[in-house]
């Protein structure tokens, strides 16, 4: 077999046998496909002094030290598969470090510039209705992007104020739903009921038809712009809001764990720097002692 066939065959072992979603094997496609194109050889011919010029290529072009070892990843996972497949005698990627980078916090609104963005559709008829239930569902129960377009009517129990979430690799979890997600929640299916249509997806376009996760991008950025935040909001920028806020109210790191779905605590761990870097501004706007760093406050 050709490079080609063997990558496919892979992304159809990611897709079997992992779960992987559609956008993991698209990144894992590309991953490949630029790695083969920069070096031009058979799967069989791969050495670790390829993907090391490889590694160097892309990060002398620029690219993000996370961005190359995220394709690192991609190479380490592949050339594993092609040994295990007895294609190759060894993984030339397995002894590979990956580029150093810093720690990458996550953004994360303050209370009263996520109010905003979730109130923001307060119109009447179907699209306002399903829109405030999408962003109160993002950041008031921490869904990932894919949960909320993966939802079906099913899922949603309104009496006990739940919700069933299918994450990664289809592991299923419960996460409770507030009140004003609950009230937006049950507006929207009404709004639903009426277009009649048989598919049983929560979240419909405009045409009946079920949302993308993409379509969801979409609704966040739109509101996000309505409202004035600057910079970039996605989805996951209101999980992690909703996570970091639950943090700062003293929720236990381990719950929070539990309900975005994470398989390690070490996952979950990065609110815990968010939450230092938010009791440090606080620090620094409120404590008299903060201001010996500006002369402000005399030494004794």
């Amino acid at each position: 077999m050709n490079n080609q066939e063997w990558i496919e065959r892979f992304i159809r072992f990611l897709q079997v046998e992992r779960a992987a979603s559609a956008h993991t094997l698209r990144v894992y496609r590309k991953d490949l496909k630029d790695f083969f194109a920069f070096i031009d050889k058979d799967v069989r011919e791969v050495s670790l002094s390829d993907i090391r010029g490889f590694i160097a290529y892309r990060l002398n072009k620029g690219r993000k030290a996370s961005s190359v070892s995220r394709q690192l990843a991609t190479l380490r996972t592949f050339f594993r598969y092609l040994h295990r497949e007895g294609v190759i005698v060894r993984n030339p990627a397995r002894l590979i470090p990956g580029p150093k980078k810093g720690v990458n916090l996550p953004r994360f609104l303050d209370i009263d510039e996520v109010f905003g963005l979730v109130e923001k559709p307060d119109g009447f008829g179907f699209r306002y209705a399903r829109d405030r239930a999408i962003l109160e569902l993002l950041y008031g129960c921490g869904l990932r992007v894919g949960e909320v377009a993966q939802l079906k009517t099913e899922d949603i129990n309104l009496k006990e104020g739940l919700v069933k979430v299918k994450g990664k690799r289809k592991k299923e979890r419960i996460v409770p739903v507030g009140d004003k997600a609950l009230d937006a929640l049950k507006t929207y299916i009404i709004e639903r009921a009426l277009m009649k249509k048989s598919t049983d997806y929560l979240f419909l376009n405009r045409f009946g038809t079920p949302l993308t996760d993409r379509g969801i991008r979409n609704i966040v950025v739109k509101y996000a712009k309505e409202v004035g935040i600057s910079g970039k909001v996605s989805p996951h920028t209101l999980r992690h809001t909703f996570a970091t806020h639950l943090l700062q109210s003293g929720a236990d790191l381990r719950d929070i764990q539990e309900l975005l779905g994470h398989s390690s605590l070490s996952s979950t761990q990065v609110y815990t720097h968010l939450d230092l870097t938010h009791l440090i501004e606080v620090y620094d706007r409120s404590h008299p002692l903060s201001k010996r760093k500006t002369g402000e406050v005399e030494e004794r």
